[in-house]
């Protein structure tokens, strides 16, 4: 017989507050485990291709480790030392862009921008605050989340960790199935198929499409010798999960830059929002319905909720587990409605004593 529904909630009350202790407590030390799983369900279909391709479990795990050991040190040596060089030259710069931009402003629109109105003391006062907070977030982001023990934490054990629990995927997933109360095993399977399905349509799908974007845009902007390129291309790309704001957002960056760059060379500054419009019609036409679907059932303004309020509440790791549990709390919303719709308390009786 099963338990009272009120034992059972109790129960599962004790399990999520448990869960919450832990993440709150073990925050830090629970990275590089939460990032190596988030990784080996990233790359699990990929192992399964290649089971189903006649290889070994053991052997499609061997060659995925592989080739993301050789594409770690590729963006090791070649990409990730220029994109950290580009951020802060851009930071240092701005003050001088937004002096150039007072200078236009002030020669062709000089009643616009007199020397006590309040445009040009914000455009000083904005240039000077992206400088420095600019620098001091870098700063504290190097000190904090990515200090010396952090980093090789995080680029040691998040890989061994992701070989370790890729390898054994399958056997983890079959030894939760076991664990399952027998009562209710049939529902949270097929709730976890749904979830599954959401987080498999929005974070490989989505991941695939940023990265592709990213580096495109990247790549793009720095062949027609755009400075700063590759950090447009990388915000556009890592921006790109919700709608129409990594290109608005990089498409501005990207124009507003070439201004400065190409004043007088106005096709340069076309070819830039050539290139963003191209990205765009991509995405809508072919990328987003090939590998996300029309429909993931994961909202843009939940998911930025979901990220906003784990990633203050547990840190960097709260924003990792922010997407799979957005993505489960909706399949439970969707449940739950759903069950609600059949139930008296939404049905009524009337219908029944008519019958």
């Amino acid at each position: 017989m099963a338990l009272p529904v009120r034992d059972q909630l109790r129960y599962w009350g004790i399990a999520l507050v448990a869960t919450a202790l832990v993440l709150w407590f073990l925050g830090d030390v629970l990275l590089p485990f939460v990032l190596g799983g988030a990784i080996a369900y990233f790359l699990d279909p990929a192992a399964d291709r290649l089971e189903r391709a006649g290889c070994s479990r053991p052997l499609a795990t061997a060659i995925i480790s592989v080739l993301g050991v050789l594409i770690f040190v590729v963006l090791a040596l070649l990409v990730i030392p220029t994109l950290i060089s580009q951020a802060v030259e851009l930071i240092n710069i701005a003050p001088k862009l937004f002096h150039d931009l007072q200078t236009f402003l002030t020669e062709r629109f000089p009643s616009l921008v007199e020397p006590d109105s309040t445009l040009r003391q914000s455009l000083d006062s904005l240039g000077e605050t992206i400088r420095s907070k600019g620098g001091e977030l870098l700063n504290t982001m190097l000190s904090s989340a990515v200090s010396i023990v952090n980093l090789v934490l995080v680029f040691v054990i998040a890989p061994v960790v992701a070989v370790y629990l890729l390898l054994d995927w399958d056997n983890m997933i079959a030894g939760l199935d076991e664990l399952l109360p027998r009562d209710h095993a049939p529902v949270i399977r097929q709730l976890a198929k749904e979830i599954d399905k959401t987080l498999s349509s929005f974070v490989r799908g989505m991941g695939t499409v940023c990265l592709i974007l990213g580096t495109y845009y990247a790549v793009a902007l720095m062949l027609i010798g755009l400075q700063f390129g590759l950090v447009v291309g990388f915000v556009a790309g890592v921006l790109t999960f919700i709608p129409y704001v990594g290109a608005l957002v990089g498409g501005a960056l990207a124009i507003g830059l070439a201004l400065f760059q190409f004043w007088g060379e106005w096709w340069w500054i076309v070819i830039v929002a050539v290139i963003f419009q191209v990205g765009q019609l991509a995405e809508g036409n072919y990328l987003t319905p090939k590998l996300v679907g029309k429909s993931v059932g994961l909202h843009p303004v939940w998911l930025i909720l979901a990220l906003s309020v784990f990633g203050s509440v547990f840190g960097f790791v709260g924003m990792l587990v922010a997407v799979p549990v957005a993505a489960a709390l909706g399949v439970l919303a969707r449940f739950g409605m759903a069950q609600y719709r059949e139930s008296r308390l939404y049905m009524g009786i009337t219908d029944q004593d008519d019958d």
